[in-house]
């Protein structure tokens, strides 16, 4: 993953809801750990992959051995996505406790400012969501709903949909900022929203897409994704462009398209490859360079995902 900042660096039942009487921290935002800082803390050892930007909003893929430790109260919501193996943990906030069951499909929600004591028996797989409450409040604003109540704790609770959003993160990227940082933008809004629907106290209905984008600013739209700046094809500046919040915009964008913009952007630097690979007697370093891929490593793994074979490979059968 790439990003503004990076580093490669109920006891009765399982999938406790929430957890009432949940320790919560009274200190201001700014005195809290940022969430990649407490993590890389209490997990003590680095990430997999992550992706920052720089308000701290970003994604991480974790490995790391048992844990039985405190997690301190945290400047981010941190919404989790198990990938392990199937085990039993426990989570203390206060004096109340929840059993549950880490498996595939499940998710586990620490709102921010909440502190809770952990104890898994087992290594753990996950991939993570930093959410700052600003993001959460703007994508409630752009959907106009009735404005977010608080996230509720959520530990090994069932839901396939967030799980699946957020596991697709780690097999997502594929070292092109401009691709990896709109993908990393859709998903951040695209979850926030999932996260008003089915995990705070007051689940929210969201109002349906209402058509797509007027013929001139869809075309708009398409000439900032055909730009070779990664600033001309952010999911900001293609909103702004279009007079749209990035929630609009990115159901408008579809609406009109059939193709969310990431995927519109991934299949049209697919389509540049393909062209060069057949066209020319670049270089694949060069046309991986060219397309904006961090290593010509990165952009074979991303063409051979997508195509079933190399780019060399493709190049010689095409010839």
């Amino acid at each position: 993953m790439t990003g503004s900042t990076a580093s490669m660096r109920n006891p009765s039942h399982d999938g406790s809801a929430s957890v009432p009487g949940a320790q919560r921290d009274d200190s201001s935002t700014s005195e809290r750990r940022a969430a990649d800082a407490e993590m890389a803390r209490v997990l003590g050892t680095e990430p997999l992959r992550m992706a920052l930007d720089s308000s701290g909003t970003g994604i991480a893929q974790w490995r790391h051995d048992p844990l039985h430790d405190v997690v301190e109260p945290m400047s981010h919501h941190v919404v989790m996505a198990y990938d392990g193996v199937t085990q039993r943990m426990e989570r203390r906030s206060g004096k109340s406790v929840a059993i549950g069951t880490f498996r595939r499909g499940v998710v586990i929600i620490i709102p921010e400012g909440s502190s809770s004591r952990w104890d898994i028996p087992k290594p753990v797989d996950v991939v993570q969501l930093y959410l700052p409450d600003a993001t959460l409040k703007r994508v409630a604003d752009e959907a106009k709903t009735a404005g977010p109540a608080d996230l509720l704790e959520r530990t090994a609770h069932p839901d396939l949909i967030t799980s699946r959003l957020l596991l697709s993160a780690a097999d997502a990227v594929e070292g092109n900022n401009a691709l990896d940082a709109l993908f990393r933008h859709q998903l951040t809004d695209l979850l926030a929203t999932r996260l008003l629907a089915a995990h705070t106290g007051a689940p929210t209905t969201l109002r349906p897409t209402m058509g797509g984008l007027s013929p001139k600013v869809l075309l708009r739209a398409i000439e900032r994704l055909r730009s070779d700046s990664d600033a001309d094809v952010s999911l900001d500046a293609l909103a702004s462009d279009a007079g749209l919040s990035r929630f609009h915009f990115c159901r408008a964008f579809k609406e009109s398209t059939g193709l969310s913009p990431h995927a519109w952007l991934r299949q049209h630097r697919l389509d540049q490859a393909m062209n060069m690979l057949r066209d020319s007697d670049e270089p694949i370093v060069g046309i991986a360079a060219a397309l904006g891929y961090a290593s010509q490593t990165a952009f074979a793994a991303a063409f051979r995902r997508s195509i079933g074979e190399t780019p060399s490979d493709w190049r010689r059968r095409m010839r």
